[in-house]
């Protein structure tokens, strides 16, 4: 039990034992976050066992690519973390994104379900292979402002790309998109995000793109990374991953976003980024190295750290390109992530196909990609 003004509960599913708890039960619960693998979710009792547990909490469910419970990070599991809040409100809604170009439009009329005077923060959790981020997120900023912290992820589907899967209160869907707000004077929130990867080859510019990326200094941007790839091109998109795009309005390198890819269109030479792609910004290949992607994991929790020491929850969305990457050192990033935030912090999380969070250099909420983005939670 994390002592304090907010009790915490965490749990963890696997196949060949069921459900563990770390303590005896938290019958006050307001919330429960759960992050697991589609297959796993799917299993018969698995989310029906979480709601028998907290059965007045909500319950928002998020399909991952891999799952994050304390220091460690496990494939095939569910996680799950439940807080039962002294001085906090919860609210939560739901929507399904109608079609392609409409996820601002949903973010706005999920962010006006939500919004009262008192909300402080909202989490959201949205589905990771039919939703454009960056416009979703727009949407929500157009209703939220800047003041109300803005943090989540899109769901993730292992390496596969091709089913992700959020809901709430014991629903499963593809399509969804799920907002939490918290309300309140006394709940407080950290945040954090960081990459890690490093850029290389010559900067180039986006010539054409519409929602996908087809240009890069007028050359099909797919023949690009397919030579950068060379035999790994054969699994695309999965291999793409490793080689994510940095964008970055022209002569503004300080207000770089990371894009990873979620599919290709062969008859097109196309690209299918999780969030915008504008034409005539700049644009750098990147790739990974392990202790600078370890160090932005630990920047991150840099970021996201209360001034002083106190009882909290983290809650961790990496990017699915960095586990790939990473391999069964994915680990460490948790680790560092640990050492930095302490024992009294609570993790959970999940990686994710893009991340959500304020930018660290202008503060406005964005979605990310490749990065270790870390929301803390605690009551005053």
């Amino acid at each position: 039990r994390i002592g304090g003004m907010m009790k915490i509960e965490q749990g963890l599913w696997i196949a060949q034992r069921g459900w563990t708890w770390d303590q005896r039960g938290l019958p006050g619960a307001r919330l429960v976050l759960c992050f697991g693998a589609p297959m796993a979710l799917e299993q018969s009792g698995v989310r029906e066992a979480v709601v028998n547990r907290y059965g007045q909490a909500i319950l928002a469910v998020c399909s991952t690519g891999g799952e994050i419970h304390g220091a460690e990070v496990f494939d095939d599991s569910v996680t799950a973390i439940a807080f039962d809040f002294d001085h906090t409100e919860v609210e939560a809604v739901s929507a399904r994104v109608a079609g392609a170009g409409l996820e601002a439009e949903t973010g706005r009329f999920l962010a006006q379900g939500l919004f009262k005077s008192n909300l402080a923060a909202v989490l959201v959790l949205s589905d990771g292979t039919q939703v454009n981020g960056s416009e979703l997120i727009r949407g929500f900023r157009q209703v939220l402002g800047e003041r109300v912290v803005i943090t989540g992820g899109l769901a993730g589907d292992g390496p596969h790309f091709i089913r992700t899967l959020t809901g709430l209160n014991g629903t499963l869907e593809s399509g969804q998109i799920c907002a939490i707000g918290l309300y309140g004077d006394r709940i407080r929130v950290g945040h954090g995000s960081a990459g890690g990867w490093d850029v290389f080859g010559p900067e180039r510019r986006v010539t054409r793109a519409d929602g996908r990326l087809y240009e890069l200094d007028g050359k099909p941007a797919l023949d690009l990374y397919k030579a950068y790839l060379g035999e790994e091109a054969e699994r695309l998109p999965g291999s793409a991953l490793l080689f994510p795009l940095q964008i970055f309005p022209a002569g503004a390198p300080e207000g770089a976003l990371v894009r990873t890819v979620v599919g290709i269109e062969e008859d097109a030479r196309a690209m299918v980024f999780a969030g915008d792609i504008p034409e005539g910004w700049g644009a750098r290949l990147m790739r990974g190295n392990f202790d600078h992607l370890v160090q932005g994991a630990a920047e991150a929790a840099h970021q996201a750290n209360a001034e002083t020491v106190r009882d909290r929850a983290a809650i961790l969305v990496s990017c699915i390109g960095r586990k790939l990457l990473m391999g069964q050192r994915i680990a460490e990033e948790v680790e560092a992530v640990q050492t930095v935030l302490g024992p009294r912090t609570a993790i959970s999380g999940f990686y994710s196909y893009g991340e959500i969070s304020p930018h660290a250099q202008s503060g406005v909420c964005e979605l990310h990609n490749q990065t270790m983005t870390i929301t803390t939670l605690w009551e005053e």
